[in-house]
């Protein structure tokens, strides 16, 4: 066949109307025909009279037979091995290849499925899908032998930079020429090197996201299934047909590019790669990118009419930024390191007897002072490390304590850098040692390693070690000459005289490389997505500079390892791929690389996390006193009067049908506390029968879980409740037996039916148990007139009212402080719990003593923990801190701020259904169709996944978990609350 012409290619002269005339000669099918896009052939969409499709294929000319027939025995070959290919349809003289008017036509099979070039965000697993299918692709073609394979032209990544040097000038931008043109020539000349170990096979060679269609999964995202168009299929390099799909991933988060070495690790594990095609796939992916945006500005030169590579032009020129985005040497190292190639070090360090800093600062005299500025350091509590001068308060406090110099060290995460409210990571990882010195007189600097004395900026000596290092110091005054050779210990500088503190700045780097940008005085910093390239690209100066390793990398992994090694499988956690929490502020949470998160889950740290008051209460009383409640001390007595204050006064007084209530009993956990609340109102009534509702949660005691009626928390839950348990039917007016408005008095009624039949079968109801908003629904309220009406009725039946306010009750409501409030009832018992101790394990139940007293019947009350000084100082704590800092009506603000935001994207996104809630305990519910509320479970879990990836921390509820449950603590600000919308709407957008 001829070579196909440099530069791109016209396509064939063929319209839709020829289309049908090809499809009715030479195949005999009636077809309606429209044009689907290509850059170098035709290719239409054939749909006959009963709504069968087929594709049909007009090739360029170039193109010859022997080309063709490759193709066909490269679909058998995907066949036998299993990758999905649409069929070759032979024509009506059986031949696979007509002609028509000199042109070669084709048709195939319609692949079913959807597009994937244009389905927005890929998560981790399609990431690793196209990666498989790319090593499938490689493995199913490596036997293939046809003279047809064995053809040049422009898309063989062997000649790519070749080609897309000489398309150069069709680029009409000319700073995007230049950008274009410097990328061919670096990653040319680092391909270079290992060119001639790459291995030679056929490949597809256009495996894209453009050339794969796929198919919804079971968690709704797009999965690639079926290859397309083997045009470009010949010989080639084989870690190009990775370089080439990987390439295509890139668009469709551009900001992140390193994502697709989720990709690029799934082709590893199942056609693994050698060490020269692990650093080749990098420069692949840049000089594809190069002559995608290349070649993409030429054919509109010879082809303006191209709509489909006009619409490509955006995309094509998203993948170059993104490719080139992360500098080459650096992505090439990411790579390394998540194939596990072993990584150089640059020349061992002496073991040093002297004092630290002596093989640097031979005439420093006193203290070197290590600071910690990293997630969990102890100096940075209380939201301190949120101070423009946190780090700096770090060096005053070393120097007030007498330090004769303070070490920030090289390759600990700095949770002084770490940005809050963001949906990016903020760079947290230092990539030298800084060391802080006093101000004081002239001090001599000398080499803390032999080697060469390289060309220096102002203020900065690089020493050019015999390894391929460099040892680069800033904060020098004077250096010796370029190319003078230094010994350890030999003088090159000095740091001068000031009266101001003076920092001199340490780094060990591969020579081929630069730090990222770099403020004078100060370490390079990177994000934490970059750090096992720079762990590779660096070193840590410690043992040269006679001081501790300290330098971190993120563990998370291996602590994920770890705790899976110790749990039960019921032993539940979060996340596909967890971040290691280990500090958090406010409604904050930070993991060990310095990440933070916006915290949209923890009802139990009502005030936020690490609170000062909490942790200075904790820490005095832990100091006085800690026994157990038999004995006499005041703060019982001070912490429940404080809690039956917070009652209604209505429900202080007693009712017609009803007592006051005037006691409390305070135990461990919500689950103690409705244990606690069943037994109370059975041994009140001298009855067993307890009535919950359905879908409900309250706890996983033996007798709290009996209560617990939820199928997603048990799936067998309804169908194995004891026998002194019954289910009543849930009010939930979105999803219920009655739906709208005006349910709640027929959902009462129903409840006063199974209290009369319960009373006719001699099994007379105990108590009635309800969340006063239904929590574990995702915060859905009851129908008006529901609670109100269900009390009157189970007090009528001799019962008790529970109102289970462990996760609604406690300011979250906003507008009231109990969610029982919210109905206008008062009910006979109240269990609390989560936020009592902001974290603490407290929890409690408020009743009358007519009620609490029944428990003498059954012998003494006692919890060893519940109510001693210690909870109790902790819980006045929280109570003190929630008025001092106005949280509940915070709640109220900023949960009408939440909600007026959701209930906006819900007019832009039909996934969003209605959104429940008050204050601070709301539920956006996500459904697929809003008639018929198909819940959207799948689309919930992984729209969760991505948030956290954004920032944010949400997670699923309700018996369907279709429900994103939003109970933060209660000191969420507004700025938080508007980028948690953001980010939702920004997932709903591009995908999840």
């Amino acid at each position: 066949m001829p070579e196909q012409p440099t530069g791109g290619l016209v396509r064939p002269d063929v319209t839709v109307s020829d289309a049908v005339a090809i499809a009715r000669e030479h195949w005999g099918v009636a077809v309606t025909a429209s044009e689907l896009g290509s850059n170098q052939d035709r290719n239409f969409l054939l749909t006959e009279a009963d709504g069968a499709r087929s594709v049909l294929r007009v090739d360029n000319p170039v193109f010859g037979d022997s080309a063709r027939d490759a193709q066909h025995a490269a679909l058998d070959a995907y066949r036998s091995a299993g990758v999905t290919v649409p069929a070759a349809l032979p024509g009506l003289d059986g031949a696979l290849t007509q002609r028509w008017r000199g042109l070669s036509v084709r048709r195939s099979a319609f692949a079913h499925g959807e597009p994937m070039v244009d389905a927005g965000y890929f998560a981790p697993v399609v990431l690793r899908e196209f990666g498989s299918l790319a090593a499938a692709s490689v493995n199913a073609l490596a036997a293939l032998d046809h003279p047809g394979l064995d053809r040049p032209h422009m898309w063989d990544m062997r000649v790519a930079a070749d080609e897309a040097r000489r398309l150069l000038p069709s680029i009409a931008e000319p700073a995007l020429q230049d950008r274009v043109s410097a990328a061919i020539a670096e990653a040319e000349s680092l391909l270079q090197r290992v060119a001639a170990d790459l291995p030679v096979q056929p490949i597809h060679g256009d495996l894209t996201d453009d050339n794969v269609m796929g198919e919804r999964g079971a968690d709704t995202r797009l999965h690639p299934r079926t290859v397309l168009d083997l045009g470009d299929l010949a010989l080639g390099w084989r870690v190009a047909e990775l370089a080439v799909c990987a390439s295509s991933m890139l668009h469709h988060e551009p900001e992140r590019p390193w994502r697709v070495l989720d990709t690029i690790a799934a082709f590893h594990a199942d056609a693994p790669l050698s060490d020269a095609e692990a650093r080749a796939v990098w420069p692949l992916i840049v000089l594809r990118a190069a002559l995608l945006v290349a070649s993409g500005w030429r054919q509109l030169e010879i082809d303006g009419g191209n709509d489909y590579a006009r619409e490509r032009i955006a995309g094509e020129q998203a993948i170059f930024d993104a490719a080139t985005a992360v500098p080459l040497v650096e992505a090439v190292e990411l790579v390394l390191d998540r194939l596990g190639v072993a990584a150089p070090s640059p020349v061992s360090a002496p073991v040093l007897d002297g004092s630290r800093l002596a093989s640097l600062l031979p005439g420093l005299e006193g203290e070197v002072a290590i600071l910690d500025p990293g997630v969990e350091a102890e100096d940075l509590a209380s939201g301190a490390w949120l101070a423009p001068d946190a780090e700096d308060a770090l060096v005053r406090a070393a120097f007030d304590g007498g330090a004769a110099a303070a070490v920030m060290p090289y390759g600990v995460f700095r949770l002084t850098r770490t940005r809050i409210d963001s949906p990016e990571a903020a760079a947290t990882w230092p990539v030298g040692t800084v060391i802080h010195l006093p101000a004081g007189g002239r001090l001599p600097i000398t080499a803390p390693i032999a080697g060469r004395v390289g060309a220096s900026a102002s203020g900065a000596v690089r020493i050019a070690l015999d390894d391929g290092w460099v040892c680069e110091l800033r904060g020098a005054d004077t250096a010796p000459a370029a190319g003078t050779a230094v010994q350890a210990g030999q003088e090159i500088g000095t740091i001068p005289a000031s009266a101001t503190a003076r920092t001199l700045v340490v780094s060990i780097l591969r020579a081929d490389v630069s730090p990222p940008s770099t403020p004078a005085v100060d370490a390079a910093f990177v994000v934490p997505d970059l750090v096992p390239a720079w762990r590779r690209l660096s070193a840590d100066p410690a043992p040269w500079l006679g001081l501790p390793s300290v330098a971190q990398q993120d563990e998370a992994p291996a602590e994920l390892a770890r705790r899976e090694r110790i749990f039960a499988r019921a032993q539940e956690r979060y996340y596909e791929r967890p971040p290691q929490i280990e500090r958090g502020w406010r409604h904050h949470l930070v993991d060990t690389t310095g990440r933070a998160y916006i915290d949209m889950v923890n009802n139990v740290t009502g005030l936020g996390h690490g609170h000062p008051g909490i942790a200075d209460a904790v820490n005095r009383q832990i100091r006085i006193l800690n026994t157990n409640s038999r004995f006499l001390y005041r703060e019982l007595a001070e912490y429940s009067e404080r809690l039956l204050a917070l009652l209604p006064d209505e429900a202080r007084r007693a009712g017609a049908d009803r007592d006051a209530l005037d006691t409390v009993l305070l135990v461990n956990s919500g689950s103690e506390a409705v244990d606690l609340a069943l037994r109370l109102a059975q041994a009140a009534t001298a009855r067993r029968t307890v009535v919950s509702l359905r879908e409900a949660y309250h706890g996983w005691t033996m007798a709290s879980d009996a209560v617990t009626t939820s199928a997603y928390d048990n799936p067998d839950a309804l169908a194995t409740r004891p026998d002194w348990v019954h289910v009543a039917d849930v009010p939930n007016r979105f999803r219920g037996t009655y739906r709208g408005e005006d349910t709640g008095a027929r959902y009462a009624a129903d409840l006063g039916a199974d209290l009369d039949r319960l009373a006719g079968e001699g099994r007379p109801a105990a108590g009635f148990i309800c969340e006063s908003v239904l929590g574990n629904a995702g915060g859905v309220l009851l129908p008006d007139g529901y609670l109100a009406d269900a009390y009157t009725r189970v007090r009528a039946a001799g019962g008790l009212c529970i109102a289970d306010e462990v996760q609604v009750g406690f300011g979250r409501m906003g507008s009231t402080f109990w969610g029982f409030e919210q109905s206008g009832v008062v009910p006979d018992i109240i269990t609390i719990a989560k936020p009592m101790g902001n974290g603490f394990p407290i929890g409690g139940v408020i009743t009358s003593q007519r009620v609490a007293d029944a428990l003498a019947t059954q012998g003494q009350f006692f919890s060893s923990a519940g109510g001693n000084p210690l909870s109790c100082r902790v819980g006045i704590a929280v109570l003190d801190a929630m008025v001092e800092e106005g949280l509940q009506e915070n709640a109220r603000v900023v949960g009408a701020r939440l909600a007026e935001g959701f209930r906006a994207l819900a007019e832009k996104h039909a996934l969003i259904g209605p959104v429940h809630g008050e204050g601070l305990y709301l539920g956006v519910e996500l459904v697929r169709d809003r008639r018929s509320m198909e819940p959207a479970a799948a689309e919930a879990a992984a729209i969760c996944e991505r948030l956290r990836e954004l920032g944010v921390i949400v997670l699923t509820t309700s018996e369907r978990s279709n429900v994103l449950k939003v109970k933060p603590p209660l000191c969420l600000t507004p700025a938080s609350a508007d980028l948690v919308v953001s980010a939702l709407d920004r997932v709903l957008t591009e995908g999840w």
